[in-house]
């Protein structure tokens, strides 16, 4: 019954900013992990960034220092800055707790050098 509302994606270019939200809506507890992966064509879906309900964050290492992740209970967003051309993917919103898993549908973001 869980469904994760996302916002944001879009156009940019290299070096500029964007900013993703996503929701969870319909959970009676606060999610334990919320973030974001993405997947670039011909690529395998990889993470990008998620933090615990407890405030434990990680990154891939191809967007630390230039991505940080925030959350208010079950709400998660994600602030790009210093974007690149290979940056550009489709990111979807992910949210688990226990056994339940939920992912958005997905966002693009594509960045133009």
């Amino acid at each position: 019954q869980v469904q994760l509302v996302e916002s944001g994606g879009g156009l940019v270019q290299a070096g500029g900013s964007l900013s993703l939200s996503c929701a969870a809506s319909g959970s009676p507890v606060i999610m334990y992990i919320m973030g974001w992966y993405r997947q670039a064509p011909g690529k395998q879906r990889e993470l990008v960034a998620t933090m615990t309900s407890g405030g434990e964050e990680n990154y891939s290492d191809s967007v630390k220092g230039r991505f940080t992740i925030s959350r208010d209970k079950n709400t998660a967003n994600l602030q790009m800055n210093s974007l690149k051309s290979e940056d550009t993917a489709v990111y979807y919103c992910n949210a688990r707790f226990l056994t339940v898993e939920s992912w958005g549908q997905g966002t693009q973001v594509t960045v133009s050098a």
